[in-house]
């Protein structure tokens, strides 16, 4: 009864923080993720742009995982998608996948990484 109550309370305090604007994201789709920065008392927006390759849903624990070349380095980077850090995210383009988890994108390179594109 009492552990009911509580995560009846825990419910309703998370959904406060629930953000209601966001885009449907799936695997696959390519993103760009405006991060708020802060530099000692100024406050700015950097863009991450990349592929989500993992999802995992837990309402506000909700993750997604997005992969970008860099240099030729691939950076995998973990979003809370509900975190007051995260100022926006822009849905760039949709691709066509069959998986949940794209993690074999981290041995291809080059063309061969490109997905195929859904519209």
């Amino acid at each position: 009864m009492i552990k009911l109550n509580c995560e009846k309370t825990i419910h309703k305090i998370e959904n406060k923080f629930i953000k209601e604007n966001l885009p449907i994201i799936k695997i696959g789709d390519s993103v760009k993720i405006g991060v708020k920065i802060i530099e000692g008392t100024k406050e700015r927006v950097q863009f991450y742009e990349g592929t989500i390759i993992a999802k995992k849903n837990s309402s506000i624990n909700t993750t997604i995982t997005v992969r970008k070349i860099f240099q030729g380095i691939g950076i995998e980077r973990i979003f809370l998608i509900h975190s007051p850090k995260i100022a926006s995210i822009g849905l760039l383009r949709s691709s066509k996948v069959r998986r949940s988890k794209l993690y074999y994108l981290r041995e291809l390179k080059g063309k061969a990484s490109r997905l195929k594109q859904s519209f």
